[in-house]
C-alpha cells in the first residue's frame, strides 16, 4: 500500500505535528512503501519571503531525520522538486467545478481570519490532490481539518476517470488512527501556529521552560485538590508519560499540595527525556547538511519517477503529447 502525506514548512515544529502526524509516519514507515514531502508550493501561500521559505525547509527535513524518518525506509522529498506535479494540477482544474471549490470551508476560515484571498489559497485542494493522485497514493494521514480536502481528492479522481473513461486514479482514503491525540496548546485550545500557542519541540531548554511554565491554567492554590483531566498541563504531561507515571501525578493532583510550577517542571523534564535522542540527531544534522541534502535528493529521485510515469499516462488521455 502506498502512503502519501506532507507538511508545510510554514514555521518550527511543535508537539502538534508530532503527535498529530509525525507519530504515525514512523508507524507507517515500516509496514508501507510511504511518500513524505515538504509542501512548500502549499506555503507560498502565505509565506512570500524566500530566505525564509528556503531555510523553514530545510529545517522541516532536519527535523522530520531528527525525528526518526528513516531515509531508507521512506521517501522524504521537496514538493517543488517534482515539476509534473503542478501539470496535473492544471489537467484537474480544467474538469473540476467551481461548485467544489467554492464549498471548501478551509478557504472560508482563511479568509474570515484575514488571509490574502488568493487564487492559490482558493484552488489549494486542488493541488493537494495533484500531490495525492500523481504518486496514485492508497492511504493519506490527514487530521480532522483536513478531511474535507481528501474528499475533494476523491471528487477530483472519480471526475477525472469518468471524463477520460479511465481508471487511472485509484480512490485515496484517510488514515486517521484512533489513538491520535488532540494536542491542546499553552492556552488550551488546539494546538496550532495559527493561534500562536505552540510548544517547539526543539531549542534552547531556557527557552522550552519559559513556553512551558506560560501554559494557563486556574487559580486554585497549592493545597487544593485539582482535577488532572481538566488541566493544560496534565493532558501535555500525558503525552509523554508511561501508565504509572500518569497515575501518580493524577492521584497527586486530587490530594492537594501540588502547585501549578511543580506539575510545569516535571512536564519540562519528562518533554526534554522524551526527545533526547532527537535532539541530539539534530544538532548532528545541523553540522551535516550533506547528509540531509543527499536524502531528499534520494527521496526526490524515488517520487519523481512515480509522477513521471504518471504523467505518461495522463497526457496520452488527455490528448497532449
Amino acid at each position: 500500500m502506498r502512503v502519501l502525506s506532507g507538511i508545510q514548512p510554514s514555521g518550527i515544529m511543535h508537539l502538534g505535528n508530532y503527535f498529530g502526524a509525525i507519530q504515525q509516519y514512523l508507524e507507517l514507515q515500516s509496514k508501507h512503501e510511504c511518500l513524505f514531502f515538504i509542501a512548500n508550493f502549499h506555503a507560498m501561500t502565505s509565506i512570500h519571503d524566500n530566505k525564509i521559505l528556503k531555510e523553514n525547509t530545510l529545517q522541516v527535513a532536519i527535523d522530520y531525520l531528527a525525528l526518526g524518518l528513516d531515509p531508507e525506509k521512506s521517501s522524504l522529498f521537496i514538493q517543488s522538486d517534482i515539476p509534473e506535479l503542478t501539470e496535473l494540477t492544471w489537467f484537474f482544474s480544467s474538469i473540476t467545478n467551481m461548485g467544489l471549490l467554492e464549498r471548501c470551508h478551509s478557504y472560508k476560515d482563511k479568509i474570515a481570519n484575514n488571509a490574502t484571498p488568493s487564487h492559490a489559497l482558493f484552488s489549494y485542494p486542488l493541488l493537494m490532490a495533484a500531490d495525492i493522485l500523481i504518486y496514485k497514493s492508497n492511504l493519506v494521514p490527514v487530521g480532522k481539518d483536513q478531511i474535507q480536502h481528501l474528499e475533494v481528492t476523491r471528487d477530483v479522481a472519480q471526475s477525472f476517470n469518468h471524463t477520460f473513461k479511465t481508471d487511472i486514479f485509484p480512490l485515496p482514503e484517510g488514515y486517521t488512527p484512533d489513538h491520535v491525540a488532540l494536542v491542546p496548546g499553552i492556552d488550551g485550545q488546539k494546538m496550532s501556529k495559527s493561534y500562536e500557542n505552540t510548544i517547539p519541540i526543539f531549542g534552547p531548554e531556557k527557552k522550552l521552560r519559559k513556553i512551558i511554565m506560560s501554559i494557563k491554567t486556574d487559580s486554585l492554590e497549592m493545597d487544593d485538590p485539582k482535577d488532572p483531566d481538566s488541566c493544560n498541563i496534565f493532558n501535555l504531561y500525558r503525552l509523554f508519560a508511561t501508565e504509572d507515571q500518569k497515575t501518580d501525578l493524577a492521584n497527586r493532583y486530587r490530594k492537594g499540595g501540588l502547585g501549578y510550577g511543580h506539575a510545569k517542571q516535571e512536564l519540562f523534564e519528562l518533554m526534554l527525556d522524551y526527545f533526547s535522542d532527537a535532539r541530539t540527531k539534530r544538532e548532528e544534522l545541523m553540522n551535516d547538511h550533506s547528509y540531509v541534502q543527499a536524502a531528499l535528493k534520494k527521496g526526490a529521485e524515488k517520487a519523481r519517477a512515480i509522477a513521471i510515469e504518471t504523467m505518461k499516462e495522463v497526457r496520452t488521455l488527455v490528448g497532449i503529447n
